[in-house]
């Protein structure tokens, strides 16, 4: 007799042979955030259109996005043969052309095209195969394995190449005890910046015997330059819950949040699909497979808050409460959401765990460095040839990331500047280049791998003027609740814009500096502890261009010294 788990997979099976195996071609159209807002969606409707009108015999879907944003709108064609051809930057008048040239007449437009893969290479001309391309060949997908292949929305596409494998695992063969274990093995750090040792916070909760515990997933996700936690969300949502379910199990929790800020309409739409599939499933809810342990999910919404973020302020916005950070102790572990015991992990961390457990803590351990084992997974924005989303071991240089994936510079004649790891951390200058991305090397060089965020900045770009965009945002999203963040950022902020102006002091930095340190030591949560960290890194890197500006021998004119700002430098009135 097949378990539940098994009829389950019986049926995804089923579903990926029907798209991948039969007679029809599939025509996939990459959607997602950045897909959208190129205009997948009329892009999807033409295809959908364009196969009806001329009768071939194709499907057409709306996957997740690959991550090469640059490409978008994106749309490949898997034959019937398994030769699969990649169209890049298609537009909707172009779709018709496609379906009757590739799918009629059997003759892919090479023109247009921008890699291969699968099937014998015949008739493709000069493309390149999709993993001999640098930003594919020089990645290695976990927390992405599925980004371009499957429907987001589709819980049999998921389970069909893999998905909830690791889930029946950790219920019919695992005790909770051996998931911590294995998670700890692994080496498992955190991914939303602080680098805590995932497995180590699992068992500051698994312990306690309350009959109510909680289990929640940050994905407030407010730092410019930053999206990767909303990538996987929208293009992924099921590797999340089955990390979440798993998290929860290992620490015998009862319930779990999914926490994502208002606004993010695709994520939230992703969440609640996939958590309302995953119910239908039987995969949330009593007996979860059959098996004794029952568990809950939900989504839970914040307003417009930078600080949400912050794992005490974040409980507080699930109690309907002002998004403002508690004092601690007691830490969550002891008494969190609802004074219940509770863990908050980012969405990447949780989503690793999937492929821990299913394959076990050394194969995760050798991907990586010493002391940072995994991957990370970077956005690249600014000026970069290829911007995108991009999961590369740890132990890259920032240089390679740059140069070998980013595709170097867009405009101008060098990378000058780099806006790493959110507006809380540092700036980079050519120095640092060459530093492993690494939690320890990056902390070293004055930055953080953070949410992952990497903001690219050319020869024209004004560092006074950055740190003034990054202090800006900080000081508008500080949540008042401390003075020392404040009236911190509030001063720093009032520093900076006199030196903009020329209107700098002979001792300004020095009070830059006696304001940074007072709020590293007075402030209640890392928003202020952090807040001195541009600056103090800008020194670092750039401390001749800063001294200049304090003399008055530079004007700033923006960011890209034109006047273009490449972060809000929003004020309270």
């Amino acid at each position: 007799m097949s378990t539940p788990f098994e009829d389950l997979q019986a049926r995804a099976a089923k579903r990926w042979s029907e798209l991948t195996e039969g007679e029809s071609a599939w025509i996939r159209v990459g959607g997602g955030t950045s897909g959208q807002a190129a205009g997948a969606d009329a892009v999807f409707e033409a295809f959908k259109s364009s196969v009806e009108s001329t009768g071939v015999n194709a499907n057409v879907s709306m996957v997740s996005a690959m991550g090469l944003m640059y490409l978008e709108p994106q749309v490949d064609i898997l034959m019937p043969n398994g030769a699969r051809v990649y169209y890049g930057n298609v537009n909707a008048d172009e779709a018709k052309e496609i379906v009757e040239q590739h799918l009629k007449e059997g003759k892919p437009l090479t023109d247009r095209a921008y890699a291969y893969s699968g099937g014998d290479g015949s008739g493709v001309g000069n493309l390149p195969e999709l993993d001999s391309m640098p930003m594919v060949a020089l990645q290695k997908r976990i927390a992405t394995r599925n980004f371009g292949d499957t429907d987001p929305h589709d819980l049999l596409q998921y389970v069909a190449n893999g998905g909830y494998t690791a889930l029946n695992r950790a219920l019919t063969e695992m005790t909770p005890e051996e998931i911590v274990d294995e998670v700890k093995a692994a080496g498992l750090r955190g991914r939303g910046g602080a680098a805590f040792p995932a497995g180590v916070k699992w068992s500051f909760l698994a312990p306690s015997k309350a009959p109510v515990k909680y289990v929640l997933c940050n994905c407030e996700e407010g730092d410019p330059g930053a999206f990767n936690d909303k990538g996987i969300i929208e293009n992924d949502p099921h590797t999340l819950v089955e990390g979440l379910i798993i998290n929860g199990y290992a620490t015998r929790s009862t319930h779990g949040y999914v926490f994502i800020r208002t606004g993010h309409e695709l994520p939230i739409e992703s969440a609640r699909k996939a958590i309302a599939a995953a119910y239908e499933a039987g995969l949330l809810g009593k007996n979860i497979l059959g098996t004794d342990f029952s568990f809950d999910m939900e989504v839970s919404l914040t307003g417009d808050s930078y600080v949400a973020g912050e794992e005490t302020a974040l409980m507080e916005a699930i109690e309907g409460k002002r998004s403002t950070p508690r004092f601690k102790p007691p830490f969550p572990a002891a008494a969190g959401l609802w004074q219940k015991p509770t863990n908050i992990n980012n969405v990447k961390t949780l989503s690793y765990v999937p492929e821990i457990v299913r394959n076990g803590s050394d194969w995760f351990k050798s991907i990586g460095t010493e002391t940072t084992s995994g991957t990370a997974i970077v956005c690249l924005s600014g000026h970069i040839t290829y911007p995108g989303m991009y999961e590369v071991p740890m132990g890259m240089t920032i240089r390679e990331v740059l140069e070998k994936v980013g595709g170097g510079v867009s405009v101008g004649e060098r990378i000058k500047v780099l806006q790493a790891g959110g507006p809380l951390n540092g700036l980079l200058g050519e120095d640092a280049f060459d530093t492993m991305i690494d939690f320890d090397a990056m902390s070293a060089a004055g930055a953080s791998i953070g949410s992952g965020g990497i903001i690219v900045g050319n020869e024209t770009v004004n560092v006074v003027d950055l740190l003034r965009s990054l202090v800006a945002f900080n000081q508008f999203e500080s949540c008042g609740k401390c003075f020392p963040c404040r009236l911190g950022n509030t001063h720093m902020l009032e520093i900076l814009d006199r030196m903009c102006q020329n209107k700098a002091k002979s001792a300004d930095l020095a009070l830059l500096e006696r304001v940074g340190t007072s709020m590293k030591a007075g402030s209640l949560c890392g928003h202020g502890q952090l807040g001195f960290n541009p600056i103090a890194s800008a020194l670092k890197y750039f401390g001749d261009e800063i001294k200049s500006c304090l003399a008055g021998e530079i004007a700033p004119g923006g960011v890209f010294g034109d006047g273009t700002m490449i972060l809000p430098t929003r004020t309270r009135p």
